[in-house]
């Protein structure tokens, strides 16, 4: 073994030590070495580089599933119900439920017992996502995975009696081009821990040290998850929560230190400020690029995230509504993650497979537009406003995907400053005639598009040297 000495001189060692002596250490080495570690403050965990796999993936699929899928009216029942006592759901329980009966009863109804995570997985990876992030812990609290800091309120000893998440991550990691990531909500409505602190205005932390931190260091070095989603932070601020002293634990030591990436919900005040990603709020999308990575997490269903079942056909996306916040929220160098809420026996509604099966199957024409693309230097075209542009990853190609098919057969691009060697219209075979003057380029399309080109249409321009290049991500590794 080599030890870097103050002078970068080198030595020979013969180890005969005890693990945790290997363990000091080796840390002392990597700090001689002058390996960079992380400081538990924002200064130093703002400077982390972006694991450059989220940047290429573009696309992940969200899943909101608990105990709140079994009365199927939204992943908020509780808190409407016993919480904020909301008449419809008062009503609907008291006509519904037997007198006396508690959340908690819910619990032994949530089965899974029609749920096959492999054909999960599957599903994801037809849709073209990347990466999959499943809600390992909402704020009812109940963990879909044996917690050893949530006794008989888990999956594993009430309800399904199975590890979700475990067997979710080994469904997905069969599929190379899947990352396995996971939700954990920081608060529990109902938890007497969690309340006590709040109580006592949050100069005590006894839920943070030994049930909802707990529960983080056991997710990651149990399951490996490459994306941490937090949230329900909105109650104290970061330190309560020990947020910095967890990330710095997470990039310095964790068995995902190199590749996982988290978002910005880790205390009042760090949302849309600090994080791999920021989120900034549900459903964002700025309609522009920002300066940092940024995620766009949104829902089929329009009003739910998890599963209801009064939702009716108007209240999903159209897949052309679908389409369109893909390209926007890429054009403008953010991913899109795509939220679906399973049923309590492990189904998925066949509207959100059918909408996941066309976003796939449009990525199978036009994905070399968005996986590992680059936002160029103008995202919007100044001429036709329903054109939105992304940059090759070789710089040398420019995509332009219009979410219309223009009825005079000609496509105007104000945006473009100089003429491309070729352009062509993904899925279609042969080069596109187009001309070229101080006002744009002009091409002509095919007479009418294909079976195969739906929802939006995407031209490729290729130029011999690179073009300018617009990034959201300063730091990518």
């Amino acid at each position: 073994m080599l030890l870097c000495t103050s002078q970068g001189q080198q030595r020979k060692m013969h180890w005969h030590c005890a693990p945790y002596v290997l363990i000091v250490l080796a840390g002392a080495l990597l700090a001689a070495c002058g390996a960079e570690r992380y400081k538990p403050t924002w200064e130093s965990l703002d400077t982390r580089p972006l694991p450059g796999w989220y940047d290429t993936s573009k696309v992940g699929i969200f899943i909101h599933w608990g105990v709140f899928s079994v009365p199927a009216l939204g992943e908020w029942f509780w808190e409407e119900w016993q919480g904020r006592h909301e008449a419809e759901f008062v009503k609907y329980m008291d006509k519904t439920y037997p007198p006396g009966f508690q959340y908690a009863d819910f619990a032994p109804m949530f089965k899974a017992d029609l749920w096959k995570p492999d054909d999960w997985a599957d599903l994801f990876v037809k849709s073209g996502a990347r990466y999959v992030v499943l809600t390992s812990k909402h704020h009812e609290g109940f963990t879909l995975w044996p917690s050893e800091h949530s006794w008989n309120w888990n999956a594993m000893d009430n309800g399904p009696h199975r590890d979700l998440v475990g067997e979710l991550a080994d469904a997905v990691r069969k599929h190379p081009s899947l990352h396995f990531g996971l939700y954990h909500s920081l608060f529990e409505w109902f938890n007497p821990v969690f309340l006590e602190d709040q109580r006592n205005n949050f100069t005590t932390r006894t839920f943070i040290k030994e049930k909802t931190g707990a529960e983080l260091y056991e997710i990651v070095n149990q399951y490996k998850p490459e994306v941490i989603w937090s949230d329900g932070d909105w109650s104290s601020g970061p330190e309560y929560w020990n947020s910095t002293h967890f990330l710095a634990w997470l990039y310095n030591d964790s068995p995902v230190r190199d590749t996982v990436v988290v978002n910005d919900r880790w205390g009042v005040g760090a949302m849309c400020k600090h994080g791999d990603f920021f989120t900034c709020q549900d459903r964002f999308n700025p309609g522009h690029l920002l300066a940092h990575k940024w995620e766009s997490a949104m829902t089929i269903d329009k009003n739910s995230w998890g599963l209801d079942r009064t939702s009716a056909i108007k209240d999903y996306l159209t897949i052309q509504e679908l389409i369109d916040e893909l390209v926007t929220t890429v054009s403008c160098g953010g991913n899109l993650l795509v939220n679906v809420g399973p049923a309590s026996d492990g189904t998925i509604l066949p509207i959100f497979q059918e909408r996941l099966l066309q976003m796939g199957s449009w990525l199978e024409v036009n994905g070399a537009a968005i996986y590992g693309s680059h936002p160029w230097s103008v995202q919007n075209d100044t001429t036709s406003g329903n054109v939105w542009y992304t940059l090759g990853e070789d710089s040398t190609t420019i995509y332009a995907i219009s979410l219309s098919w223009p009825a005079s057969g000609q496509l105007a691009l104000g945006s473009i400053g100089r003429a491309p060697q070729t352009v062509k219209l993904l899925g279609h075979s042969g080069e596109l005639p187009f001309s070229y003057s101080a006002s744009g380029l002009l091409v002509a399309l095919p007479q009418a598009p294909t079976t195969k080109l739906e929802w939006a249409w995407t031209l490729q321009m290729n130029y011999p040297t690179a073009t300018s290049r617009q990034r959201s991500t300063e730091h990518t590794v």
